[in-house]
This record gives structure tokens, sequence and C-alpha cells, in this order.
């Protein structure tokens, strides 16, 4: 039978493994989200490329999440309610690529309003560097987010001081699908970003991948009555 301190402690250790996965949790709306209007090198079908145009040549947007962000690990779920990022589509003839994505740069996704499901963990993100995003016509239209390395670092308090890094060694790529539309939207369904997790007792350092789903809102804020589109 064990002393009382005993069962305490062992209820605290449960408590900060559980936290730490939050952790983890909370990384993949980096990803994510990391959203914008488009990613880089978006995955598809082996062969040649379609062609892709995206329009209006030149104009700037918002990418805007749409609801919530989450993320679930076991039975750890974390909820972002605010992300936002900033593109410009090439102009023209950039915007068109006969035989491939169009690629441009965006500014990193920030990230606000985080909860985890674990009592006594808070969490801030942090991000930087110069995030990279493309379109693929076809179907479904694919987006991939390139973020660069160490460009999103999630950092926890309370029971569980660890910090997060996403593509933690080189840029990595989140991809997601597009959807013309009045906005047009960007969704990520659990996709995957390699991560590298760092910390004390609680912090899941084993964690080498995290997966999230999102969906954004992409806004032509040039022209508001127009709308970014993606077509051959």
């Amino acid at each position: 039978m064990h002393p009382a301190g005993d069962r305490r402690g062992a209820h605290r250790r449960r408590v900060l493994r559980a936290a730490g996965t939050g952790a983890v949790a909370v990384l993949g709306l980096a990803a994510g989200v990391t959203g914008s209007a488009a990613a880089a090198q978006p995955a598809g079908a082996p062969g040649a490329a379609a062609s892709t145009t995206v329009s209006p040549a030149g104009h700037a947007f918002t990418a805007t999440l749409s609801g919530k962000a989450t993320f679930k690990a076991g039975s750890v779920t974390v909820t972002c309610s605010t992300s936002t990022s900033s593109g410009q589509v090439p102009a023209a003839p950039g915007n068109q690529n006969a035989s491939g994505p169009v690629s441009s740069s965006t500014t990193p996704a920030t990230y606000g309003s985080c909860t985890t499901s674990m009592p006594g963990v808070s969490a801030t993100v942090s991000t930087s560097g110069t995030w990279g995003v493309s379109m693929q016509n076809g179907t479904p239209v694919t987006a991939g987010l390139t973020i660069p390395s160490g460009g999103f670092v999630l950092k926890t308090s309370g029971l569980a001081s660890c910090t997060v890094t996403a593509a933690p060694t080189s840029a990595a790529t989140v991809n997601g699908s597009w959807t013309n539309g009045a906005p047009s939207t960007l969704a990520f369904t659990n996709a995957v970003v390699p991560v590298k997790v760092v910390g004390g007792f609680g912090c899941p350092t084993s964690a080498t991948t995290s997966t999230f789903n999102a969906t954004y809102r992409v806004s032509d804020t040039t022209d508001p009555a127009s709308q970014i589109t993606v077509t051959g």
C-alpha cells in the first residue's frame, strides 16, 4: 500500500505528461495554419503539372481563420480562434505558370486566443521569417504553405515548460486544398508538420510530427469586390 504522498506524486506526474502532450497539440496550429492564401510545393499527381493562373494579378490578399482551428492528439484538444496572414498575387506574367504552381511569399501567420484542454497549461506562439505559398490548378486545386526553418515557435508554461519548433532543421511545406468562391477558401485537413520538442519533465521530447485542421477565408484587399481565384 503506497503512502498518500506517493499517490499525490504519481498523480502530478500523470498531469505533467498530459500537459506536455497539449504543447504538441498547439503546435499543429502553427502549421496550419500557418495558413495563408496558398502554399509552397503542393503535392500533386505524377506526371506533368497542369497550367495555373492566380487572379487578379498583382492584387494583395489576407487570409483569415474561419471559425476555429483545432488540433487533437489522443485525448488532448487545442483550439485557436484567431489567425491571419497576408501576401500578394504575383504581377503578370508571374501569376501564370504553363506547367506548374504559382508561388509567392507571405507574412508569417499570427496566432492568438489559443486554449488547451489541459488544466494548468498556457501557451504563446511566435512566428518569423518569410513564409511561402503556392497554388496548383487541378481537381481539386491544391495549395501548399511553406514555413521557413524555425519560423514557428510555441512555448508553454505552467505544469510543463516546453519549447516546440516547427520545421526545426529545414523549411517544411503544409499541404491543403483551395476552393474558389466569394470569398475563396483554403482548407487544411489532417495536415502534418515536422517538429522538435525540448524541455524538462512533462515535455513530449520524442514527438517529431504534429497534425492540424483549419479553414481560412482569403479576401482580395486591393479590390474587396474581387475574389482571389485559381484557374488553368
